[in-house]
């Protein structure tokens, strides 16, 4: 009586250990291209608390809307071509950028500490956002997203601008305009084509809605 019962036993322990195997298989070529732990982990610009922002596509149109002091421009400005030249979104091959932020939306840039060449989005304008615990404000680049995962203005570190329909004011994560520290140093990684679509673009997917911001083209200045 005890024959009957064996088979199953060593035929379900057999499932088991293939199972694991699949799993352990799978999670190695998951790895394959995973550029590795980064400080973002966990990290999400788009979340949290939403800050009242002002976006311009140069100095001159920041200076003329008088939404914010010239001087706030000037320095809001400074400080989107520092972010752009240093953490911009990274890509080793155009069409991959461009895949992400629409034909021709794409340059060559090369590493200033010899780590080689890549390309990063152009670079649209500018946003500046409110802070609203007496911080007055931070400013950092913005660009244009023209793909299937979502579209819209980002900043330089992920976050999208959207609209409080409440009020009616454009808002962007005050994470997106003024990350951590940990973010805002971390050595930039070049995603590859296999990174973006298993993160959905930049960032992973995200559903707030556009600022309704219409204008591209390069950065004025």
């Amino acid at each position: 009586m005890t024959a009957p019962n064996s088979a199953p036993r060593k035929r379900s322990n057999s499932l088991k250990l293939t199972t694991m195997l699949a799993s352990a298989t799978a999670l190695t070529l998951a790895g394959c291209d995973d550029p590795g732990p980064t400080p973002q982990a966990g990290w999400d610009p788009n979340r949290g608390e939403q800050v009242e922002a002002f976006s311009y596509k140069s100095l001159e149109e920041c200076k003329e809307a008088k939404e914010v002091t010239a001087q706030q421009c000037e320095t809001s400005f400074a400080a989107a071509k520092a972010d752009d030249e240093k953490n911009a979104p990274r890509y080793d091959q155009r069409a991959t950028c461009e895949e992400v932020y629409g034909a021709g939306n794409c340059v060559p840039k090369t590493s200033q500490s010899g780590g080689g060449s890549f390309f990063t989005p152009l670079l649209t304008g500018f946003v500046i956002g409110r802070m609203l615990d007496g911080g007055g404000y931070r400013g950092t680049g913005m660009y244009r997203r023209d793909d299937q995962y979502g579209g819209g203005y980002y900043s330089t570190y992920g976050g999208r601008l959207g609209r409080d329909y409440g009020s009616g004011k454009t808002v962007i994560s005050r994470e997106g305009i003024d990350p951590p520290d940990a973010i805002r140093n971390a050595p930039p990684k070049v995603q590859t084509r296999t990174s973006v679509v298993s993160r959905g673009g930049f960032g992973g997917g995200r559903s707030y809605a556009t600022s309704g911001s219409s204008y591209r083209g390069g950065f004025g200045g």
